[in-house]
Formats: C-alpha cells, structure tokens, sequence
C-alpha cells in the first residue's frame, strides 16, 4: 500500500455504498452542515459589548465581525483615550485581514475530508472545529493587553486602574458598566464545532471496519 493510500483509506464500492447509504452518507451530510454554518456565519457578527454609560443613556455598541468593526467605535475610542487604553481599531489588525480567508481555508479543508477514509481526517476537521475557542482566547487576549497597558499620561489615567474587560457577560470598569454576548456567528461556528465532532463518530464507525478489514 502506498503513502497516498494510507492516507485517503479503503475505498467503498458502489454496490457497499448503495447497500449502506446511511452508514457512509452520515458523516459527509453533517460535514456539510458544518460548511453551510461556517460559510453563513462570515455575514454574521461574532461578537457584541454594550457599553453602559452615565452620559449616553442609549448606551454605546460596539459589534465584531471576522474582517471589521462596526457600532459606536469612535464614541468609544474618545472614552478610552481619556483612561489611556489605545484606539481599537489597532487591536488583531492582522486577524481581521485573514479572518475571511481563514474561513474560507476551514470550508475547503472540510470537502476534503470527505475523500479521507482514514483518522487523518481529524487533521483537517481540528482547524475549524477549534476556531470558536481561538477566537474568544484571541479577543481575551488582546482586551486584556489594551485594559493591562494604559497609558500613564492619560488625562484620567489615575482615575481607572488596569483591568481585563470580560469577553462574555457583564463587567465594571469605573463608572462603566460592559455587557458582552456571543455573536450570531460565534454561535453558528461553536454549533459547527458540534456538529463536526458528531461526524468525526460516524466517520470512524464507517471507515474504521474497512482499514481494519483491508490486509
């Protein structure tokens, strides 16, 4: 058997196939779902803060999608250049530009996977399926080393100390109160990861006889 073979696995005939549809169909139908929800999830915001504060009693918004941010942003960047906290248009500038094609990336591994009878198949369905997780760990990131590093020359820089604003549910910062959920997009890509972890099950249920099978 060559390396190529096994890496790609046994192959069904048509005659097995059509005689166990569901047990090989399984797996590539919920991949697809899986595509469908990641392609759907790039119009989609990934994530959402209100901002509570005293002088704007509509509150201010700020919305993150793979490749921008939309809302209030500048309202808000002149309330943190007041505690020192740096514009947030710098932050992930670099994930923001590869965020689409990323995506893209993700999508196309999964049609491969439905070549791969093999456990190299996990290979490519880790990448998206952990991307939810990398996401909020990235944004954690990059909040806290804008609320850890003010700047000391700020006008009200004494009146707020560091702090790591929370990705997910409620937090104070000062008078500021922040309000934080999942996006529409995050929750389609976090339903993806899901749902790719249920086809990796049938897919070694599937394939596993065959390799095992095969001398």
């Amino acid at each position: 058997m060559s390396f190529v073979e096994r890496i790609i696995g046994p192959r069904v005939c048509p005659a097995e196939q059509a005689k166990n549809n569901l047990r090989y169909g399984t797996p590539g139908f919920l991949i697809l779902i899986a595509r469908v929800l990641l392609l759907i999830s790039l119009f989609m915001p990934y994530w959402h803060m209100d901002l509570h504060a005293p002088q704007y009693p509509d509150n201010l918004q700020l919305t993150a999608y793979l490749n921008h941010l939309d809302g209030d942003v500048v309202e808000i960047d002149g309330l943190n250049h007041y505690i020192g906290m740096r514009p947030l248009g710098e932050a992930a500038q670099i994930e923001r530009q590869v965020g689409v094609y990323a995506m893209i990336g993700f999508v196309l591994l999964l049609e491969m996977v439905g070549f791969i009878h093999t456990r190299w198949a996990v290979l490519l369905v880790l990448p998206p399926l952990l991307f939810p997780a990398v996401f909020l760990i990235d944004l954690h990131l990059w909040m806290s080393h804008f609320g850890m590093n003010l700047d000391p020359d700020a006008p009200l820089s004494n009146s707020v100390d560091p702090f790591a604003p929370p990705i997910l549910g409620t937090g104070l910062i000062g008078q500021f109160k922040t309000v934080a959920v999942p996006g529409v997009g995050l929750i389609m890509a976090t339903a993806a990861s899901f749902v790719l972890l249920l086809s990796l099950y049938f897919h070694r249920r599937a394939y596993k006889p065959l390799a095992q099978s095969e001398p």
